[in-house]
């Protein structure tokens, strides 16, 4: 199946927060999809983050990750989306934090790259640091569409969907049908 990244999959708002919600309909095992578990969409990530990501330019031009780090990214990956998720349920335990840690410690140790663009498990490791250290936890929210991890960065902080144009005219469209239906009765 061919897949093609858009610039609704970069909703997070932050680069760490997008390569969690690579995972599809996480908590749902019979229709749960890995975007990650083809080599060739994890390959054109980078590309695709470089277009859409909210922090393309703070970190430049990204590079796929090497073939012997991808287990790495996986294990960011998993650690953020496990960590973020606690922490924006009130729910933070100091393990899921050690973990996050040192899933970015390891990418950070991991092979070194000189000149050229950053790879991108170097960059999403940098990106879930500078979360984890974020003044403002409250930005940090949980779609209640598609359970993807986004940055509210509104001015208010009241921002409710990761993506207005998807999800939330997704459930507007939904509580509009309910109501036409409980109108007429069927």
């Amino acid at each position: 199946m061919t897949f093609t990244w858009t610039a609704h999959r970069f909703a997070g708002g932050a680069l760490a927060l997008d390569v969690a919600n690579s995972v599809i309909l996480r908590f749902d095992a019979a229709r749960r999809i890995d975007r990650f578990a083809d080599v060739a969409a994890m390959d054109s990530f980078a590309d695709a983050a470089n277009r859409f990501g909210a922090e393309s330019t703070r970190f430049g031009p990204l590079a796929p990750v090497v073939a012997e780090s991808r287990a790495g990214l996986l294990r960011l990956r998993e650690a953020t989306d496990r960590h973020f998720r606690a922490a924006i349920s009130a729910n933070g335990r100091p393990e899921l934090l050690a973990d996050l840690l040192e899933a970015i410690a390891a990418v950070l140790r991991g092979p070194v790259h000189p000149g050229g663009p950053l790879p991108l498990d170097t960059a999403t490791a940098q990106s879930a640091l500078s979360l984890a250290a974020s003044p403002e936890p409250d930005r940090l929210k949980i779609c209640p569409n598609c359970g993807w991890l986004f940055l509210d960065r509104s001015r208010n902080s009241s921002r409710t969907w990761c993506d207005m144009a998807v999800c939330g005219n997704r459930n507007k469209a939904k509580r509009h049908y309910q109501r036409n239906k409980e109108e007429t009765g069927r």
